[in-house]
């Protein structure tokens, strides 16, 4: 690859990671037992998996948003917290693969890379023709994808503590012993849920 390529890869990256300093949407309400049930079809989870892929991808800085459950929490968040949201949600993922097949004749899921950027680029931007509400849905789509990245997994995201290993957050922790407030010393990662320590996390 390239050193310009990789330079914008990694900038980009940290730039989507420097936005996630953010409390969970999902975490200002109670949170509902999961069901189980996903509040998506097989074809609508297929084009939120591919927009989080091409958001945050895969690759030799650390997982992506897939990987790091961004898609579970937002299903869960659906669910439960964010269920007002749900029609709108599934709105914007049907608006999304029209505006693909519009612009490249094919589902959003099964563009290129190269063609998935494009899109999420004119969304973006506001430059994606026919798509008046593009801007706003990206950038929901953006903030739940970076929260599901990076929440206390008790939420159905940041699957085995992916998104806090890869911003070296060691975990939430009531006290901390003089060995963890060295300077230049590398904190152990606590692996525990702050809400979910008694629930399997």
């Amino acid at each position: 690859m390239p050193q310009d390529d990789q330079e914008s890869r990694t900038f980009s990256r940290r730039t989507l990671i420097a936005g996630a300093a953010l409390v969970p949407v999902a975490a200002l309400a109670p949170a509902a037992p999961s069901s189980g049930q996903s509040v998506f079809s097989s074809a609508e989870r297929k084009t939120l998996e591919a927009f989080a892929n091409r958001l945050v991808p895969s690759d030799e800085l650390g997982p992506g948003a897939v990987e790091c459950g961004a898609v579970s929490y937002i299903d869960q968040a659906l669910g439960g917290a964010l269920a007002d949201e749900k029609t709108s949600f599934i709105q914007g993922l049907a608006d999304i693969d029209a505006y693909a097949r519009k612009a490249h004749n094919t589902a959003f899921a099964d563009l290129s890379d190269e063609q998935k950027d494009a899109v999420l680029t004119a969304m973006e931007q506001g430059s994606a023709t026919g798509f008046e509400s593009a801007r706003a849905v990206f950038a929901r789509f953006r903030r739940l994808t970076l929260e599901g990245m990076f929440c206390d997994p008790y939420y159905g995201g940041n699957t085995s503590f992916r998104g806090w290993d890869m911003i070296r957050y060691p975990g939430p922790r009531v006290a901390v012993s003089p060995d963890d407030q060295k300077m230049r010393v590398e904190i152990k990662p606590y692996r525990r849920s702050a809400l979910g320590a008694n629930n399997g996390h």
